[in-house]
């Protein structure tokens, strides 16, 4: 008795105590897995339809078909937990790290930003309780990060987070998917990371949008090698700026930068330490 849409029916019996050496095998954590004793299957009959189909994947070191897969059914099951069955506010995107990693120990999450930090960390610790491999390296990150690239998580790391007071080690994890270096797993821990913005900060330190885009016009239209912008590629506000700053920038593009300088003049102090931020020694003067 077989179930009616078997493709192929493979028949046998299994001795759980008798083992026998398998391996080893290259992993998809990058690491060969060392010969170790599993279980194995006598095979007594094969049956099959005509024009059988059998459907496989191809595991390897990830990105692999296996991690494709997995990883667009993990993400949104880890979104919905934190976001339906916590009820965790203001997320909006889990993303498993794959290159490598093999999805199971970086994670990130993306919020909206402005978000209290009691929703950033109870979904920072809500993805361990979800799956007892995922989640080594956890990393909350503001909704202008693409948790796809490395390069910008680690800029909101450098910047956004402070080690002493942004940081949590969970401890007793259990070890998981990955090599083996004794006979016995052990424990592991994870590292929780709050690398959203705790306040205002200035503008990023590129031109404006508009600006970048007709710089992108004039470059295709040269005939110029391809561009493949990543994020983030132009100017946009995080909160800290005035309007009296935009007007200045926008007067520097139109050549108008000497224009301040007889305001700048009539601005100067004495007895201010160099790098004393102009809002602070203005106030203090008013």
């Amino acid at each position: 008795m077989v179930p009616a849409e078997s493709e192929v029916v493979i028949e046998g019996f299994a001795d759980p105590t008798y083992l026998e050496p398998e391996g080893p095998f290259g992993e998809s954590h990058g690491y060969v897995a060392l010969e170790d004793y599993n279980l194995i299957i006598n095979v007594t009959a094969i049956t099959r339809r005509r024009n059988a189909f059998l459907t496989s994947i191809i595991s390897q070191v990830t990105p692999s078909e296996s991690s494709v897969v997995k990883k667009l059914a993990y993400e949104p099951l880890f979104l919905a937990h934190l976001r339906d069955t916590l009820a965790v506010k203001g997320i909006t995107r889990v993303t498993l790290h794959e290159p490598l990693t093999n999805l199971r120990k970086v994670v990130i999450l993306q919020f909206v930003r402005g978000v209290p930090r009691t929703e950033v960390w109870r979904a920072l610790h809500g993805v361990l309780t979800l799956h007892a491999f995922v989640g080594k390296f956890v990393i909350a990150v503001d909704d202008d990060i693409d948790p796809h690239n490395a390069d910008a998580i680690l800029w909101a790391m450098s910047y956004r987070c402070n080690p002493s007071m942004d940081t949590h080690i969970v401890p007793y994890r259990e070890l998981g998917h990955g090599p083996r270096t004794t006979n016995q797993p052990g424990l592991d821990s994870a590292l929780l990371i709050d690398a959203t913005m705790k306040a205002a900060m200035p503008p990023l330190a590129l031109p404006k949008r508009e600006y970048m885009e007709n710089a992108k016009v004039l470059w295709e239209k040269l005939g110029l090698p391809p561009l493949k912008p990543e994020t983030p590629w132009f100017g946009y506000s995080l909160g800290d700026w005035t309007d009296e700053w935009d007007k200045n920038a926008l007067d520097a593009t139109r050549g108008k930068w000497m224009d301040r300088s007889e305001s700048y003049r009539q601005r100067r102090r004495r007895g201010i330490i160099p790098n004393t931020p102009s809002r602070a020694a203005e106030k203090t003067e008013d």
